[in-house]
């Protein structure tokens, strides 16, 4: 945040405001969607587990019916119709034959079994009284069915179902009854058992048994033992619908009916992905809709941010060009919001305070340079006189001392001559002799020139240039630049290393003299300081180097006087360099 502009943390902070509002609104929306769907898929499992009941009851109703029917036919009015008759008529019932797979009985008013339509050994005779549905049709004078009974010799569940023999008084002759085996005459209908991933099961809650798993000739299957099936487990626990994970971790959406006439509990369950599919279609869609919404929001957020940054934005880009050109005389104009007004009320008061003091800096360079310049001119003339042995031979000691002394002082006669330079610069008095001049002499002559700074710092010079190479330019500017070049590079490479100073063809019609050396390099940090007066990379550290900051920026002057430009870049070791028009294409400016 801390490097964003004003304009872009607006942009930001709305954007994000509005982002995480649809984010929201997206993630309730889900979840709300998808709670829908999960209901509609709960109603769909009830309304199949009902119509599963239903069909049940409506076929238990109708077998009742039919044996009702049948019971009716049993008597004369009076009494039971002769066994004979009973057994003749038990023999003509072909549609009951169909209903009552188990076989169809005549009980007396004892519930004794006294004709059947299908021989079981030892069952005529046999008394039923102290069964508890046959004392239910007993008493209550209406046909009823039994809860499923398992078979003591099959072990399958059968359903018996019973209709009294009534006189025309109301007195009970018998019972009518008829049995079904659930394993061979099943009465689940086929089309309801499953539906598009579903699973319907039928719960015998009294047997605990699985009815809608029977198989003809093989014992009742019991239900799973307590959580073993988490599904069946949550229908009985009581719950009539609900989401439930199995052990495989699939999520099932389930609904359950108990059909109370059988204790049977019917169990429909779908996959919870049934639930899920439909809410993600229904959800890609708003999301789209919220996505081609959000779009222009955002670009509305853009905008109106942009309308009221952008005159801040054009005020902070001319502060930037006016605090880097050290010879910039703009002003901010005075306009817009008072906030704003007064802003560039104070820079333009701050700029006016920099430019006396800048005026004032430079007289005062400019009196001390003068003031120097001529005794030391005197000095570094007799120490020259002193080194070449006009006053007589010197002792070595003293002759080392008096070229110490010259060195320092030509240095510092070097420093001065920069500063009355680049004071010429600033006001416009730098002036240059324009002449064609043959690029490897002058490359050649300037690395002589710096061999005894090279010597002392232990670096060699290398001169590498196409000898077919002339420039249009000033030849003592020209030396100037590169004196500064090289001797940069010679204080900046490492002992022992190499300064190279290479000439080449760059851009049609100019020329390009790079000065390498094998050093760090320039800090990142300081780049677009690079050429700025009084810039220093490494001032006050350890590393410093003597100088005024001034060489390189009195390159930049003297190379635009020249119609050229000069640069950085860094492979391997600091590549300075100057571009200046081919003698044959003198006048040309450097784009």
């Amino acid at each position: 945040m801390r490097t964003l502009s004003l304009n872009a943390r607006i942009v930001l902070i709305a954007s994000s405001s509005i982002i995480i509002s649809v984010a929201l609104i997206l993630f309730i929306a889900y979840d709300r969607l998808l709670r829908d769907f999960e209901q509609v898929l709960t109603e769909r499992q009830a309304l199949q587990t009902s119509a599963a009941a239903s069909r049940v009851n409506e076929q238990l109703t109708i077998r009742l019916n039919a044996l009702g029917a049948f019971a009716s036919v049993l008597t004369d009015g009076n009494n039971l119709l002769p066994l004979p008759q009973l057994e003749m008529l038990l023999g003509r019932q072909p549609a009951l034959e169909r209903l009552f797979g188990g076989g169809l009985l005549i009980f007396d008013d004892q519930s004794v079994a006294l004709a059947e339509n299908r021989f079981i050994p030892n069952r005529l005779g046999t008394s039923y009284a102290d069964r508890p549905h046959f004392k239910r049709a007993v008493q209550s004078r209406s046909p009823i069915v039994s809860r499923p009974i398992i078979g003591r010799t099959t072990g399958l569940p059968l359903l018996s179902f019973l209709a009294p023999i009534e006189s025309d008084d109301g007195d009970l002759l018998g019972l009518a009854g008829g049995t079904i085996n659930l394993a061979e005459a099943g009465i689940l209908p086929e089309e309801i058992k499953t539906d598009n991933g579903t699973i319907l099961k039928v719960l015998d809650t009294g047997n605990f048994i699985q009815v809608d798993a029977l198989k003809k000739d093989q014992p009742a299957p019991f239900l799973p033992d307590p959580g073993e099936d988490p599904l069946i487990d949550a229908a009985l626990s009581g719950t009539p619908f609900g989401v439930v994970t199995d052990f495989s971790g699939q999520r099932w959406v389930y609904s359950s009916q108990h059909l109370e006439r059988l204790g049977w509990l019917f169990l429909s369950a779908a996959p919870y992905e049934q639930a899920i599919q439909p809410a993600r279609a229904s959800f890609r869609g708003f999301l789209w809709i919220s996505l081609i919404t959000t779009l222009p929001l955002l670009l509305m957020t853009y905008v109106v941010a942009r309308a009221a940054t952008r005159q801040l934005g054009g005020m902070s880009q001319k502060i930037k060009r006016m605090t880097t050109d050290s010879s910039s005389t703009q002003r901010l104009t005075t306009k817009g919001p008072a906030e704003t007004r007064n802003l560039a009320k104070a820079f333009n008061s701050l700029m006016e305070e920099r430019e006396a003091l800048d005026i004032l800096k430079n007289q005062f360079v400019s009196n001390v340079s003068h003031e120097l310049r001529t005794p030391l001119t005197s000095i570094n003339g007799a120490l020259k006189l002193l080194q070449s042995g006009s006053a007589g031979e010197l002792p070595p000691k003293a002759s080392a001392m008096v070229e110490l002394a010259l060195r320092n002082g030509q240095q510092l006669q070097s420093l001065i001559t920069d500063l009355l330079d680049f004071e010429k610069a600033v006001a416009g008095k730098l002036s240059v002799q324009m002449l064609d001049i043959d690029l490897i002499d002058a490359i050649e002559a300037a690395c002589i020139g710096n061999q005894p700074m090279a010597r002392h710092y232990s670096v060699k010079i290398v001169a590498k240039s196409d000898n077919s190479l002339s420039v249009f330019a000033d030849p003592a500017r020209l030396r100037q630049v590169l004196d500064n070049f090289i001797s940069n590079a010679i204080k900046y490479s490492p002992k022992g290393g190499v300064v190279t100073v290479e000439a080449h063809s760059s851009i049609p019609g100019f020329v390009r003299i790079t000065v390498s050396d094998q050093g760090d390099g320039v800090p990142e940090h300081f780049l677009p300081e690079l050429f700025q007066r009084f810039a220093q990379a490494e001032a006050g550290s350890n590393r410093g180097k003597a100088g005024t900051g001034l060489g390189l920026a009195i390159c930049r002057e003297l190379a635009h006087l020249m119609s050229g430009e000069v640069g950085y870049d860094y492979s391997n070791g600091a590549h300075f360099w100057l571009e200046l028009p081919e003698a044959n294409h003198r006048g040309e400016e450097h784009l």
